[in-house]
């Protein structure tokens, strides 16, 4: 049996909502269709954020306490609905999934990345596609620091995927210049890592915790594990089919 291209897939919370104020059922079924489509020749890891959004959708919490805690209450209340809802959309594809809830320390312990290999290799072999988010009720960096785009980063390298393809709101990485004249123009191709920081306006999410510099971080963890990052325009239907096909502009580091 030929050996599947293993691919781990990052989803940042404006690429689940479309850009509006609720999660997208319709962009999880097009990532559900994909996936169903390329079950035969890849297997999937999915690190989704999106539970903030979720939770935002039906409650208001009133609180004397700093943000961060307000958000890791609303955390708390998204998470179960977010992956019910991928559950429920996976399933009508064929598809099974499970959640994993990680944080960075689990990424400094020996033991914890050896039982994070051996559980997700468990599931992945079982035909079964992780959906993993950082474990927001305990931990605070992905709503401190990065939209989930380091978890992901960190995860590729642990689990020694392929690739690992960042789902954003963009065409990739523009060229600073062509940012500046309003008339976007996608870095197709990066061999030269220096040259890329240079291009990169700093800029965050309107819902993710992230933005640009936070997915060239990413990638940069990538690269040095030796996995190449394609940086996809995920509000398209059919964005990694057509990125696999190269039909659609997007970035691609080697």
């Amino acid at each position: 049996m030929q050996k599947k291209k293993r691919i781990l897939l990052k989803i940042g919370s404006n690429t689940l909502t479309k850009e509006t104020n609720n999660i997208s059922r319709g962009k999880i079924e097009d990532i559900a269709n994909q996936i169903a489509k390329l079950k035969d020749t890849c297997e999937f890891i999915i690190v989704s954020s999106g539970a903030i959004a979720v939770a935002k959708q039906f409650v208001k919490l009133e609180s004397k306490q700093e943000e961060v805690f307000v958000k890791q209450a609303l955390a708390s209340i998204g998470q179960p609905h977010l992956i019910r809802i991928y559950q429920e959309i996976f399933r009508e594809y064929g598809l099974l999934s499970s959640q994993c809830l990680l944080s960075y320390s689990d990424f400094e312990k020996k033991e914890s990345k050896t039982n994070i290999v051996n559980t997700i290799n468990v599931l992945v072999n079982n035909n079964y596609i992780p959906i993993i988010n950082e474990n927001d009720t305990v931990a605070t960096d992905e709503i401190k620091f990065g939209d989930n785009d380091k978890l992901a980063a960190l995860t590729a390298s642990l689990l020694d995927v392929d690739l690992l393809i960042i789902a954003t709101n963009t065409n990739g990485i523009y060229t600073k210049e062509s940012i500046k004249n309003n008339k976007p123009i996608t870095i197709k191709e990066v061999t030269n890592f220096e040259n890329l920081k240079d291009e990169v306006v700093n800029s965050k999410s309107s819902h993710g915790s992230g933005g640009m510099q936070s997915k060239i971080a990413a990638a940069a963890l990538a690269k040095k594990a030796n996995i190449e990052t394609w940086i996809v325009n995920g509000l398209e239907d059919d964005f990694i089919a057509n990125a696999f096909e190269n039909k659609v502009p997007f970035t691609k580091i080697k």
